[in-house]
C-alpha cells in the first residue's frame, strides 16, 4: 500500500497556484515554475518570441547579470536550466531542499525581473541562428514542423517553437519586455516542486517571492480546426525519408483520447506491435519506426513515424493504410491488454520521474483546473473496449490525414500519400 502523501495544491490571492508533490525518499528537491505561454500564444508576427524570451531571461536582472545567475545556483550545487513548448515555458533547478528558498527567490527573478540587455540580445541571435541552422538540417525536425502545418495551417498550433529567422531579425528588447508584461501574469504560474518538501513551508516561501505578481487573466486560445494534406521538403544529401502520418485527435478535456491512445499503443509500442513487426520485422522497410497519440490541451494527434529509403517510402504508405484497415475491421483481445499494461507501466512509470510528475500537474491545472488522479484515467482506460479502438481506425480512414515527408522524397511517395489518407 502507497503510503506516500498526496499532492498538494494552494491558490495564492493573485491565482499563482503552487504544487507540492511529495517524494520523501528523494535527497534532492526538483523546482520548476511554468508560465502558460509559448508559441500557441503567439500571433504570426510574434512567432518564436516565447523561445527568445526564454534564452534572454538568463541574460540578467535587476540584481544579477547573467554570470551571477548561473553562479548562484552552482555555489550550492545546482543547475538552473528552461525549455519553451507549444501551450508552456518553463524554468527549471534541481538541488538540495535546505537550499528551496533560495531556488525560489532565483526563479522568481528571472521571471520577474529578467531587463533583456541590448547588448546580449544582439548577441543571442547568434545563439539562436545557429540553433535554426541545426533545426534546417534535421529531417526529423523538419519533418515534424511541416506536420503541424499540414495539421493545423496558419493556426498558431501550426507554427514551430523556434519561429522563423525574420522574426529573430525583427524582435527588440521593447518587443520581449511588452510580451512578458502581457504574458507572464500570476493566474497563468504554476510553481511546483517534488521531493522531501513541507507543503506550508514552501507555499509561504513562494508567496513571499512571488505574491506581488499581477494576476493578469487566462492566456487563452481558439482550438485549431483540422486541415490534413501532404507536405514535403528535400533535403540536400539525405539519403533517407523521413515520414510522419497522422490524423485528428480529441484534446485532453475530451474523455475520448482515451480510445486513442489505447489504439495507438495497440497498433505501435513495443517490438511486439503489429506496427514494429510489420514494418520492421517482416518488411525491412524502416529500422526505426513508431506510433503515438499525442494529446494536448486544445487538440490531438493520432501519429505514425518512421524513418526509410526514398524509394520504399511508398511501400511504408501502403503498410500503414492496410494496417489501419485491418484494426478498423478487427480489434485483437490480446493485443489490447497488451497495449493498456504497457499504458499502466509507461503511466506509472512516469509518477516517479519528477519533472514528468510536475510537468503533468502543471497541464492539469492550466487545462482542467485541478490534478487528475491517476488511477481513475488508468481504469477508464482498462474500460475502454475494443469496439472504441476500432471506431479510431475507421474515423482516421474515413478523415483527411496529415503526411509530411523530409529528407530524399520521391514523387512517387508525395502521390501515393495523396490517394491513401488524403483524398479530398
Amino acid at each position: 500500500m502507497d503510503r506516500t502523501p498526496a499532492p498538494t495544491v494552494a491558490t495564492l490571492a493573485n491565482g499563482l497556484r503552487t504544487v507540492v508533490i511529495p517524494m520523501p525518499w528523494r535527497h534532492t528537491a526538483s523546482l520548476s515554475v511554468f508560465i502558460r505561454t509559448g508559441s500557441l500564444h503567439e500571433t504570426r508576427a510574434l512567432n518564436g518570441i516565447s523561445h527568445v524570451v526564454e534564452h534572454m531571461a538568463f541574460k540578467g536582472t535587476h540584481s544579477r547579470d547573467c554570470q551571477r545567475i548561473n553562479l548562484d545556483a552552482e555555489r550550492l550545487g545546482a543547475e538552473v536550466n528552461a525549455h519553451t513548448d507549444k501551450d508552456h515555458t518553463a524554468f527549471h533547478v534541481e538541488g538540495l531542499p535546505q537550499d528551496l528558498p533560495a531556488f525560489v527567490e532565483l526563479l522568481a527573478d528571472i521571471v520577474r525581473n529578467s531587463t533583456f540587455p541590448e547588448a546580449e540580445l544582439e548577441r543571442e541571435r547568434q545563439v539562436i541562428e545557429h540553433e535554426f541552422t541545426e533545426f534546417e538540417e534535421d529531417p526529423v525536425g523538419t519533418a515534424f514542423q511541416l506536420f503541424d502545418k499540414a495539421c493545423y495551417g496558419l493556426h498558431p498550433a501550426g507554427q514551430p517553437v523556434i519561429g522563423n529567422r525574420a522574426n529573430l531579425k525583427r524582435f527588440t528588447r521593447s518587443d520581449l519586455l511588452d510580451y512578458v508584461q502581457r504574458q507572464y501574469t500570476a493566474c497563468n504560474v504554476v510553481v511546483a516542486v517534488a521531493g522531501p518538501v513541507e507543503a506550508d513551508a514552501f507555499t509561504r516561501t513562494v508567496e513571499a517571492a512571488f505574491g506581488a505578481m499581477p494576476r493578469g487573466l487566462p492566456n487563452a486560445v481558439e482550438p485549431p480546426a483540422w486541415q490534413g494534406g501532404v507536405k514535403l521538403r528535400r533535403l540536400a544529401g539525405s539519403s533517407q525519408c523521413h515520414m510522419v502520418l497522422g490524423f485528428d485527435a480529441p484534446p485532453l478535456v475530451d474523455e475520448r483520447h482515451l480510445a486513442h491512445v489505447l489504439a495507438a499503443a495497440l497498433l505501435g509500442e513495443g517490438m511486439s506491435s503489429p506496427l514494429l513487426d510489420e514494418i520492421r520485422e517482416r518488411r525491412g522497410l524502416a529500422y526505426y519506426t513508431s506510433c503515438s497519440a499525442d494529446i494536448f490541451p486544445l487538440a490531438g494527434q493520432f501519429v505514425l513515424e518512421a524513418a526509410t529509403g526514398p524509394e520504399q517510402a511508398h511501400e511504408f504508405l501502403d503498410a500503414a493504410s492496410e494496417l489501419l484497415r485491418r484494426h478498423a475491421d478487427a480489434a485483437d483481445e490480446a493485443g489490447l491488454q497488451r497495449a493498456r499494461n504497457q499504458i499502466a507501466v509507461r503511466t506509472l512509470r512516469e509518477l516517479e520521474q519528477p519533472a514528468r510528475r510536475m510537468e503533468a500537474a502543471a497541464q492539469d491545472l492550466f487545462v482542467h483546473g485541478r490534478l487528475r488522479d491517476t488511477g481513475r484515467w488508468l481504469q477508464q482506460l482498462r474500460a475502454t473496449e475494443g469496439a472504441a479502438v476500432r471506431e479510431v481506425f475507421a474515423r482516421m480512414l474515413e478523415g483527411k490525414g496529415a503526411v509530411a515527408m523530409a529528407g530524399g522524397v520521391a514523387a512517387k511517395a508525395r502521390d501515393r500519400a495523396q490517394a491513401l489518407f488524403v483524398r479530398a
